[in-house]
């Protein structure tokens, strides 16, 4: 039996920008995704803190250490920039391994960078 378990969390970045007219996905400082363990396309569930929307999109690449997390396309309709988001990524794994597995959780700090 699998089960699917929390692989990394991003807490509390702050939107930085939002782009309606894009495609969709949300753009993260590449730091970020990295240090988290996360990879472009990667599918995320993204909370808003300050409205309660859970929604689902794609990482795309953002500049290296400019903090930027933008939501594009229709995520942009669910939050606005300031908005504080908990970002997090998830894996399937044997119930054995799923019990042993340490999830990479991040902290950043107030302008979105690693601490």
């Amino acid at each position: 039996m699998n089960v699917e378990v929390l692989q990394a969390k991003i807490h509390l970045v702050k939107i930085t920008q939002t782009e309606l007219n894009y495609t969709g996905s949300i753009t993260m400082d590449m730091d970020l995704v990295d240090a988290a363990g996360m990879i472009p396309n990667q599918k995320v569930l993204i909370v808003n803190n300050n409205n309660g929307e859970r929604f689902e999109t794609y990482i795309i690449e953002g500049e290296r250490g400019t903090g930027v997390i933008g939501l594009n396309g229709a995520a942009a309709r669910k939050g606005q920039v300031g908005d504080e988001l908990i970002i997090m990524t998830f894996v399937n794994l044997p119930l054995i391994e799923a019990k042993a597995f340490k999830p990479i959780n991040l902290f950043p700090d107030r302008k979105n960078k690693l601490v």
